[in-house]
């Protein structure tokens, strides 16, 4: 119905922002990421948008949301969990809140169900029930269309084995494979890679 909005955002709350355009307002629900990406702008803002449409007992029972999002990235992504079976609007909204979608990519290429769990709501089941829906899809994409770093499947010995000795320290396999993937190509054995990662966040 409406790719994107363009207007002042007129009204803030969490979780929800009015866009007014041509005086007309539109109630759009957004997730934590893309609330704090538009709330510093103080002139027109661009949302890309996504309509969802509720039936209830009757035809006069449906509901009409529309969901923003700063970047396509993010709408990508909703529309990608919303076509999972159990996983509505709202629980999207939700993971997108807390997780980022290039770092959700890698979680789900990477079956990094720990990380997923840890979204508020989400219990295992949920959270294997979306890598098994989208790992595979994911891992057939261009993931350069999920910022500047491309996210790929660790697939090298030499990475696999350095994610493991990250997850050991700490870190989620989804948040290892995320920075070993960003230092890779600097380095020539897994210790290489273990120290440039942790001195990278001191």
């Amino acid at each position: 119905m409406y790719y994107y909005i363009k207007g002042k955002v007129v009204y803030f709350e969490d979780g929800r922002l009015v866009v007014e355009n041509n005086g007309i307002g539109y109630d759009i629900l957004v997730s934590k990421n893309t609330q704090l990406a538009l709330a510093d702008k103080k002139d027109e803002v661009l949302v890309y948008t996504c309509v969802k449409i509720s039936s209830g007992i009757t035809s006069t029972d449906e509901t009409i949301k529309i969901y923003g999002f700063a970047n396509l990235e993010e709408k990508g992504m909703f529309v990608k969990l919303t076509s999972i079976s159990g996983v509505g609007p709202k629980t999207a909204l939700q993971i997108l809140s807390e997780i980022d979608p290039k770092t959700l990519a890698l979680n789900i290429v990477n079956a990094d169900s720990k990380a997923l769990s840890k979204v508020k709501g989400i219990g295992k089941k949920t959270a294997m029930r979306i890598i098994l829906e989208l790992k595979e899809k994911l891992e057939e994409e261009d993931f350069d269309t999920f910022g500047d770093t491309p996210i790929k499947k660790v697939d090298d010995q030499m990475s696999q084995d350095a994610v493991l000795a990250l997850a050991s320290l700490g870190m989620t396999k989804g948040e290892a494979a995320k920075k070993v993937a960003e230092v890779r190509a600097n380095a020539n054995s897994v210790e290489e890679i273990i120290t440039i990662v942790l001195k990278g966040m001191r």
